[in-house]
């Protein structure tokens, strides 16, 4: 069985010998097979395209429902209250440790991510980022596949991160584009973190 088996598939990469290998060999070995599928999920939801329409809703306001002499008191009054509302929320330890933090006045959300990288080589792998503090968080290999896997839960936005692997090597993301040079001369992938609506 060869490693770079599932990296050809989904890469679409193979020639039509390794297509019979490998029919093969996920008819023969379970973990190999278990190990494709997990890894064509994954495959899945980076090429997904996000919800990014939200519905509109209307909303009454001040003016609509009170009288003309109650309406400054009372958008005064709803100002107020948001603040407060905010406020007591940001004081909520479950909030500040939870899936969500309350930053100022803003609710900033928390997604799971999964990251996979390719190095059969490896012997180690390691993921560094802005949402690590740059501080390597160690990865795990999936069985003999030659894949590197990693859950973290990242706030929504752009995150930068690179992968580290036998002796501090870094390198980009291969699956990644959209890359930037860092100020020690290597290069670091960026992705935009939403959750799915």
């Amino acid at each position: 069985m060869k490693d770079d088996l599932i990296s050809l598939f989904i890469d679409d990469e193979m020639n039509l010998d390794n297509k019979i290998e490998f029919i093969e060999t996920v008819h023969e070995n379970k973990p190999f097979a278990d190990d494709a599928i997990d890894l064509l999920q994954q495959e899945k939801m980076l090429t997904s395209e996000w919800v990014t329409r939200v519905p509109t809703v209307q909303i009454k306001t001040a003016r609509n429902i009170f009288p003309r002499w109650l309406r400054p008191i009372a958008a005064f009054s709803m100002a107020l209250a948001v603040f407060a509302v905010a406020l007591f929320l940001y004081d909520l330890p479950g909030i500040k440790s939870g899936m969500d933090t309350v930053v100022g006045s803003v609710i900033k959300k928390k997604v799971s991510h999964r990251f996979v990288i390719y190095r059969p080589d490896a012997r180690q792998a390691e993921i560094i980022g802005t949402f690590t503090d740059w501080q390597p968080v160690t990865m795990e290999r999936l069985s003999s596949s030659g894949y590197w896997v990693v859950t973290l839960n990242l706030f929504e936005g752009e995150h930068r991160y690179s992968y580290l692997v036998e002796d501090g090597q870094q390198i980009a993301d291969p699956t990644v584009l959209s890359r930037e040079r860092d100020d020690f001369g290597g290069e670091n992938s960026i992705i935009e973190v939403k959750s799915a609506i």
